[in-house]
């Protein structure tokens, strides 16, 4: 299964544009920090991931304060191009 639910911050968001088919599109970029335990010992993890949102969850997105903090869902696909991943933003709620 292909499911991610992500703490992050919007840290980038590029205008709202629309596929070939019509569809709001947004890309942005989301950034992530948190310490977690990994083999016993205490990991400091701070990291940014490219996004995706389609459609009204492009528009509600897009709404939103550079810099606030949600909970995103949705799923981890290549980029056009095949070389980097992207997380397909299906719902995002208040962390």
């Amino acid at each position: 299964m292909n499911h991610v639910v992500l703490t992050a911050c919007i840290a980038e968001v590029n205008a709202l544009r629309h596929t070939p088919a019509g569809l709001p599109a947004l890309d942005m970029r989301l950034e992530h920090e948190s310490s977690i335990e990994e083999a016993g010992q205490m990991r400091q993890v701070k990291m940014a991931i490219k996004a995706v949102a389609f459609g009204a969850m492009a528009e509600r997105i897009g709404q939103q304060t550079i810099g606030s903090a949600w909970k995103f869902t949705g799923f981890l696909a290549n980029a056009r191009g095949g070389k980097h991943i992207v997380l397909h933003v299906l719902d995002f709620q208040q962390d």
